[in-house]
């Protein structure tokens, strides 16, 4: 179990005080303590971040650190968990929305699989995921069951302030936005329309789905109920592609001690 340490001095000597915040017996500082999974000390998870920041696969995140790749696995998968829960909360101004679908490649689904034939886009055996982009260059994304009106239009009116503008294309789960308060501008893709010359169009959120595809192409096949936490990461990672390492490293570890004092 890793010891609690001062922030300021880094000595392990500290005394519990009736509020719950610890004080250091040799510079007198008193602060709460970060908590983080106890199987791995500060270090060690500073060790895995800094290499799962890379995209190092697990078994060479093993090697390069080290550890057990079990360990290792467990670790990732309380990374994914907490960066899943860090989403931005609610859009404003104007908000591009569409779906899209994400599964493993034709070819290496098993052959009964192949043999039943397949539909492309919508109608697709592979699984709906709903996104909004906003045009400030968050996005947020969410696994779905399906992509008609009852399962996207609350999803919209919760991720999104009332009178933004929504840009989406001609899917008929988009028709009466307008009735929930926002204004709604359409795209016919249909038509190889992909903007209407006035900056309504959902180029950056089709931006995103294959930056999206790419990444998880790149795992080669993720099991369907571990589906949400690979989202979670890319979206997180999309989100906060500009920031340097070193404050991507303060935000993983501040999440991972909010993911376990709950």
């Amino acid at each position: 179990m890793a010891k609690i340490s001062c922030p300021r001095c880094h000595c392990t000597k500290v005394y519990r005080l009736g509020t719950g915040k610890r004080r250091c017996s040799q510079c007198r500082y008193d602060f709460r303590p970060h908590r983080l999974p106890l199987y791995l000390s500060r270090d060690q998870w500073k060790e895995i971040i800094t290499w799962f920041l890379l995209e190092q696969s697990s078994q060479n995140i093993a090697i390069r650190a080290r550890f057990d790749r079990k360990r290792v696995l467990r670790a990732l998968t309380w990374i994914r968990r907490a960066l899943a829960k860090d989403v931005p909360e609610i859009f404003s101004g104007t908000v591009e929305v569409d779906e899209t679908y994400v599964g493993g490649h034709w070819k290496n689904k098993r052959k009964s699989i192949r043999a039943k034939g397949t539909k492309r886009g919508r109608g697709t055996k592979k699984q709906p995921v709903f996104g909004i982009l906003c045009r400030n260059g968050e996005v947020w994304a969410e696994i779905v069951e399906n992509v008609e009106v009852e399962t996207l239009q609350p999803l919209i009116s919760s991720k999104v302030k009332t009178g933004s503008i929504v840009c989406s294309d001609m899917w008929r789960a988009y028709t009466g936005i307008a009735s929930r308060g926002f204004v709604h501008r359409l795209v016919n893709h249909g038509d190889r329309e992909y903007s209407d010359g006035k900056g309504n169009h959902i180029n950056g959120l089709e931006g995103f789905w294959g930056y999206l595809k790419r990444k998880l192409a790149a795992k080669g096949g993720i099991r369907r109920e571990k589906l949400f936490l690979y989202l979670g990461e890319y979206v997180w990672r999309y989100n906060h592609r500009k920031e340097s390492d070193k404050l991507k490293m303060k935000r993983i570890l501040e999440l991972l001690e909010k993911e376990v004092g709950g």
